[in-house]
């Protein structure tokens, strides 16, 4: 199984982004898929999640309004839109798949880097 992570960059405050993770070796449709960022210093945060059946997700309060998650079962992949990005966003951001039914079949992918910052 691998998720790679695609999008991250440097980019200014107020700015855009859009991140992808494409999955490979599992069955798509059968597993959650989250997006959660580390910064230095501070504890892996989920941000945003998403469901198998793309019926429910949720957010962080901190990024709420700003982020959207999606994902495209046609193509493997679970993308995170990043609106009106702020410096407090900079982060290594990951990509995580669990199984909807067995919580202890998941998986991370490498991360992507966010940088915001003028």
């Amino acid at each position: 199984v691998q998720l790679v992570e695609s999008g991250g960059d440097l980019v200014q405050p107020g700015g855009s982004l859009r991140l992808s993770c494409v999955a490979s070796g599992l069955t798509f449709r059968r597993y959650y898929m989250s997006w959660y960022r580390q910064a230095p210093g501070k504890e892996r945060e989920r941000v945003a999640h998403i469901s198998s059946d793309d019926l429910n997700t949720n957010y962080a309060d901190s990024v709420k309004g700003r982020f959207t998650i999606s994902r495209d079962s046609a193509k493997n992949t679970v993308y995170l839109q990043m609106n009106s990005l702020k410096p407090e966003d900079t982060a290594l951001y990951f990509c995580y798949a669990r199984h909807a039914f067995i919580a202890t079949i998941n998986y991370w992918g490498q991360g992507t880097q966010v940088t915001v910052s003028s």
